[in-house]
This record gives structure tokens, C-alpha cells and sequence, in this order.
């Protein structure tokens, strides 16, 4: 008998460490024919979807791979096992409130996870990618937040993208550029994402998807690499519709010339003792990562490299060259806290200060389009210019773009919804939108922080278990899962008798935005700071 307990739990334990037990060990092996063979998922009895995870779209960047456009597939033999997430990309703990469901780290780290409520004879379902965020430089397509069981329940094939990412998917040197047929580097991040993108044109009718109904989606680093996805030639054409939360390339981490980003690398190679591509490329993982958080950097810069970005996002967009699709984006209603701005107490006296020594010329206009009458206005002068300055205002500016230069229905949106309390006192909340012990308390927010709308846009508050949730929460949930829903199955929001979400006008100068709280509502809105700031981005 006791020997009988043993086998027991060490089978408990390898169901766990396959995904198996991860999923309430609920289902039966499940398989399906991809370009490159056969792979075996799980087929989830209590959910009805099938799940395919680890599911590898290119070769491991690794070797002489690492710093090159990912790769295609070779064809394999047998059956590959996709029941449990890949690896994540390298990265260090940078954003300490992410939690992971992945198999470790490893710069073999191009898998793409799949959801599916096909039946044996399905066809011609929409397709939600969803990129991650953690600014370039950390993230997975594992995260509870992102899972696709809830949104694939609405009818729809969901996909998440593991992608590189610091050192190893953004580094650009003089060597790259000169032995790629492109002529550039960098970029690498973006280039795993726009294969993944091919990946799923070619093979998503596998899973009960239709290649021609495929909706990008992502927050933060994972919005920026919507709007860039949106106007690379290697993936516009690909998309059918887009969603965006909070951050576009023309602002946030914006693309910057090749000649810049060369050598932002060789200096970096320089200082880390690297004399030639050679050596960078023999190096271990493990040195490279040393160096790399040795050197404090956060990142690098994506590149305006002739090949991925042909000219810049800005230039694209104005040309109209970008994907002419439906566009849903927004951004939340305190992203960051005012202190960011005020580098100290949030009064008057310290705003004012800012103000004038951050808009010496214009000071006056800014605090007339940022209103302090007040002490709670004062706060929230506060919170928008720094929101505005780290993220707003760039996802405002692709709104701008593409309803201007577009043919297509953009619809925008405002979140504002607090969230509950924590369930342990202890933590704190992250700036990625999780939790995390010890750090130092981050001021009570009078709005929706940064990251903190994804787990209910996709229906997972039950995955994440940190707040506790109320009816109110979940009435939101359901309200932004439904209108994303709609979005990705229509290319459009509305529906489900939710309140109407009116699309913007090329020329409305006070365009409709819905207010997503526990009572959404479309409404009005001014746009006097971001046409300020707008217009002092041009003068640059």
C-alpha cells in the first residue's frame, strides 16, 4: 500500500510539471496537424476548448540563431507533446509583480500558446494574438492575467506569443547589420512576433481559426507592439482588426535611426569587453545576462532598421500605409502615480515647480489644461501630466493617427475602474499591474493604474487571486469581455446590450470615449491637454 501512495505522488507530480494537473487534470490527449507535423494537446471536458501549449512557430534563436530573424521550422516525425508553456524569454525580475506559468527561462524561448472552443468540425472561427507587456525587457505568454480559456468561450481561437526580448531581442550592432540581407538589426522582439503572425496565417484552421479574422491585441510594451505590427509591411497585412491598451511607438518607446541604435550596441559591447560579434555570439547565456543587468540598462531601442520599420511609425501612419482596420484602443485614468511628476508631495506649490521647469515657455497653458483649483485637483494635475508624459499621450497620438488617416472605425476608451483590496495586507501593488512583497508602498491610487485592466479585458479574475474581488468587479469583467469579444468576432464593440460605444470621427474635436467602471458610459471628451502636447511634440 505504501508503495501504491508513492507511485501515486510521483504521478501527481509529473502531471503537474507537463500542465496536465495545472488545467484540474480534466482532460484527454488531444491532437492536430500543424505545417511542420503533429502535435498533442489537451481536450478540457469541463471547459469544452481544447489547449495546445508550448506549441514551438520558429527555431530556437540559439547558437548562431542568436541576433538573427527567427527561423522556420523543420518538419519533425512522431508527435510533439504542447501541454505545458514553453520557456520565457531572458529576462530578469525587473517588474517583481509578474507572476509565471512557463517552464523556466532560456533563450529557447519561441513558443505561442492556443486556446480553441473548435469541435471536430469547426471552421472559420476569429482569432485573437495577444502580446504581452513589461517594456521590452520582461513578460511571458504564461501569465494568469493573459489566459485565454474566458475569451476563447466566447467563440473565439486565442493565441499568446512568447517573443525575445532586452539583450537578446533589441540589440543592434554595426556586425548585425552588415551580415543580415536586410542590412539592419535589431528588432529581433518584433520579428518573432510578426513570424508567430505568419505562423498563425498559416496554420490557425488547425485549431477551427480563419487566417483572414485575425485581431492583435496587447498592453503597455504589448500595445506598442500592436501599432508597430500595424504598419510593418512583414505583418499588416496579416491583421484584421487591432486593440490597444496603453502605449503606441509614436512616443513610448519609439523607434530610434539604425546609426543610433549601432551604436548604442557597439558602446555596449565595448564596455562589456565584446571585440567582435564572434565573441558576443560565443559567450554563454549566462555571461550575457551578467553583463547585461551589470549594466544597469533597461533595454534597448527598437529600430527604425529599413526592414521592419521602412521609415518611422510617425511617417507610416501620415502616408496612410498602415493596416486599415478597426482599431479599439484606450489607455487607464491614473497609469501612474502624481509623484512622478512632482518628484516629491503632491501640492500646489511642488506642481507649480514642475510645471515651470518642465514647460519653461508654456508653463501658464499647462496648468490652464491641467486644472489645480483644488487639493483633489491638484492630485489629479498631477497624476494626468504624468500619466500623459509616461503613456497617455502616445496612445492618444496613434488614436489621432489612425482615425485621421484611416477609412476604418477607432473606438477609444477610458478605464477607470479602482480595484478592491488586497487579499494579504503585506503586498503591495506592482507598476506591471500584479503584486509583490517588501517593496516600498506605491501611493493610493485615485484612478486605474498601469497593467491593472488586463486580467478583467480577458476574463481572469478568478486566475489572479491577489485582490479580493467583488460583484462589481465582475460586472466589469464581464462588460470589457464582452466588447472585446464583439470587437475581435465584428470589428466592433457593441452588442450584448451593453451601452453603446460610438466610434470617432475623423474631425470630432471632442471625439465619444467610453468610460469602462461599474456603470460604463460613452461620453464627451475634451482633448486640450493632448492637442498641448501634441503640439509641443512637433516642435521638437
Amino acid at each position: 500500500m505504501r508503495t501504491f501512495y508513492l507511485l501515486t505522488a510521483l504521478l501527481l507530480c509529473c502531471l503537474k510539471n507537463t500542465g496536465l494537473f495545472a488545467q484540474g487534470n480534466n482532460g484527454f490527449p488531444v491532437q492536430t496537424k500543424v505545417e511542420t507535423g503533429t502535435i498533442e494537446g489537451l481536450y478540457d471536458t469541463k471547459t469544452g476548448l481544447q489547449l495546445y501549449l508550448g506549441v514551438p512557430f520558429a527555431k530556437p534563436p540559439v547558437g548562431d540563431l542568436r541576433w538573427k530573424a527567427p527561423q522556420a521550422l523543420a518538419n519533425w516525425t512522431g508527435v510533439k507533446q504542447t501541454k505545458a508553456f514553453g520557456p520565457r524569454a531572458i529576462q530578469a525580475p525587473v517588474f517583481g509583480d509578474m507572476g509565471f506559468r512557463s517552464n523556466g527561462i532560456s533563450e529557447d524561448c519561441l513558443y505561442l500558446n492556443v486556446w480553441t472552443p473548435a469541435k471536430r468540425n469547426t471552421a472559420g472561427l476569429p482569432v485573437l494574438v495577444y502580446f504581452y507587456g513589461g517594456g521590452f525587457v520582461a513578460g511571458d505568454g504564461s501569465e494568469p492575467r493573459y489566459d485565454g480559456a474566458a475569451m476563447a468561450k466566447k467563440g473565439i481561437v486565442v493565441v499568446t506569443v512568447n517573443y525575445r526580448l532586452g539583450l537578446f531581442g533589441f540589440f543592434a550592432h554595426p556586425e548585425l547589420s552588415k551580415e543580415a540581407a536586410y542590412k539592419g538589426s535589431g528588432n529581433y522582439g518584433l520579428l518573432d512576433q510578426a513570424f508567430a503572425l505568419k505562423w498563425v496565417n498559416k496554420n490557425i484552421a488547425a485549431f477551427g481559426g480563419d487566417p483572414k479574422k485575425v485581431t492583435i491585441a496587447g498592453e503597455s510594451a504589448g500595445s506598442i507592439s500592436v501599432s508597430a505590427q500595424m504598419v510593418s509591411p512583414l505583418s499588416k497585412n496579416l491583421i484584421a482588426g487591432a486593440i490597444g491598451e496603453s502605449g503606441s511607438g509614436i512616443g513610448a518607446l519609439s523607434a530610434v535611426p539604425l546609426a543610433e541604435a549601432e551604436k548604442i550596441g557597439a558602446d555596449f559591447a565595448k564596455n562589456a569587453g565584446y571585440a567582435s560579434l564572434a565573441q558576443l555570439r560565443g559567450a554563454s547565456t549566462r555571461e550575457l545576462y551578467e553583463v547585461y543587468t551589470e549594466s544597469k540598462r533597461f533595454g534597448f531601442p527598437p529600430v527604425v532598421d529599413g526592414y521592419f520599420f521602412p521609415k518611422t511609425m510617425l511617417e507610416i501612419f501620415k502616408a496612410r500605409e498602415q493596416a486599415q482596420v478597426p482599431l479599439l484602443l484606450g489607455w487607464n485614468s491614473a497609469e501612474i502615480p502624481g509623484s512622478a511628476f512632482t518628484q516629491g508631495p503632491v501640492t500646489e506649490e511642488n506642481l507649480v515647480k514642475k510645471v515651470k521647469e518642465a514647460y519653461p515657455n508654456d508653463w501658464e497653458e499647462v496648468l490652464k489644461v491641467y486644472p489645480h483649483g483644488d487639493a483633489k485637483e491638484v492630485e489629479w494635475a498631477a497624476t494626468n501630466l504624468a500619466s500623459d508624459r509616461f503613456i497617455s499621450y502616445s496612445t492618444w497620438k496613434w488614436f489621432d493617427m489612425h482615425r485621421k488617416n484611416s477609412n476604418q472605425p477607432v473606438y477609444r476608451y477610458l478605464y477607470s475602474k479602482l480595484r478592491p483590496p488586497l487579499v494579504d495586507k503585506s503586498l503591495t501593488p506592482g507598476l506591471a499591474g500584479g503584486v509583490q512583497q517588501g517593496s516600498p508602498k506605491m501611493p493610493e491610487p485615485i484612478g486605474a493604474p498601469h497593467a491593472c485592466e488586463i486580467e478583467y479585458c480577458m476574463g481572469n479574475l478568478d486566475l489572479v487571486k491577489d485582490y479580493a474581488w467583488t460583484a462589481d468587479d465582475h460586472k466589469v469583467s464581464e462588460t470589457m469581455l464582452n466588447y472585446f469579444a464583439n470587437f475581435v468576432i465584428k470589428g466592433n464593440p457593441n452588442g450584448d446590450k451593453l451601452p453603446e460605444w460610438q466610434a470617432a470621427q475623423p474631425n470630432d474635436a471632442t471625439p465619444p470615449v467610453m468610460i469602462l467602471n461599474t456603470e460604463s458610459k460613452a461620453v464627451k471628451y475634451n482633448d486640450a491637454r493632448y492637442l498641448f502636447l501634441d503640439k509641443k511634440s512637433e516642435s521638437k
